[in-house]
């Protein structure tokens, strides 16, 4: 497959898909027929759709990709026999939506040799939809996005959030959560990092760190923040994928702050 000529093609599927997941999810959205279960612990829950998307995202990629890998939060890896890898979250934000919260996404990334070549994000229930192609730019429905311009933390609004294991390991981001608070205009926890790093492609949110993520949860967003002139720098090596995402500048000075 030549990258450069099917990136594009690539990103409309990707499309398709991504709004496709997104329609199985508001079927669901503030139903009674979510099916509700937990996973690693009680905080981590899965639902119906998070499943039946999930299912129909694998599907729509083995027919029109049948030879790429896939790894996608619910089912796990799923061998290819090419060097491409479709990583998939089929909704994330499961939490929020479990309690009829209208942030969440579903987000699609395609990785060639572990490099992220295009992203998808999509709400749903806000109809936004982020998409990157490495070095094409990001966009919000079709409208180019940058990162913000701040340049000090006393004018920023940062997103975060905490990992499920919060309970039985004091590593959570709590203290880091005490230690840049006073420093801010604000802090958000949306509750899904797909969306929490298009915000911080979009100017949305100033910047962004989080602790024990997956790589469905950032593949395709991150993409997206690097596509719209931010950066995204991994701080932790012993807590999953642990980034902090911004301008070059926020990226930093968030950096003093946590640990």
């Amino acid at each position: 497959m030549n990258m450069e000529l099917n990136t594009e093609q690539i990103l409309e599927n990707a499309i398709v898909w991504a709004k496709g997941a997104g329609k199985i999810h508001l079927s669901y959205f503030r139903g009674n027929n979510l099916d509700v279960h937990t996973k690693s612990n009680v905080y981590d829950v899965v639902t119906r759709a998070d499943k039946e998307s999930e299912a129909y995202l694998i599907e729509q990629i083995q027919q029109g990709f049948p030879g790429h890998a896939i790894l996608g939060e619910e089912s796990g890896a799923h061998a290819g026999n090419s060097d491409y890898c479709w990583v998939i979250d089929p909704l994330d934000g499961t939490n929020n939506f479990s309690q009829g919260l209208p942030v969440f996404t579903v987000s699609i990334g395609l990785q060639y040799k572990e490099e992220t070549l295009v992203g998808v994000v999509y709400a749903p229930y806000f109809d936004e939809l982020y998409t990157a192609v490495k070095g094409k730019g990001a966009f919000l429905n079709g409208q180019a996005i940058r990162v913000g311009g701040k340049q000090d933390l006393a004018h920023s609004v940062l997103g975060t959030g905490f990992p499920y294991d919060k309970d039985r390991n004091p590593d959570n981001n709590a203290a880091n959560l005490a230690a840049i608070l006073p420093h801010l205009r604000g802090i958000r926890r949306m509750g899904s990092a797909a969306y929490d790093l298009c915000c911080v492609a979009a100017g949305f949110l100033d910047g962004y760190w989080e602790l024990c993520l997956n790589l469905w949860d950032i593949c395709a967003g991150a993409l997206i923040v690097e596509e719209a002139g931010g950066v995204i720098c991994p701080f932790r090596e012993n807590r999953g994928i642990s980034i902090i995402a911004g301008n070059p500048v926020i990226a930093d000075k968030i950096r003093e702050k946590i640990k």
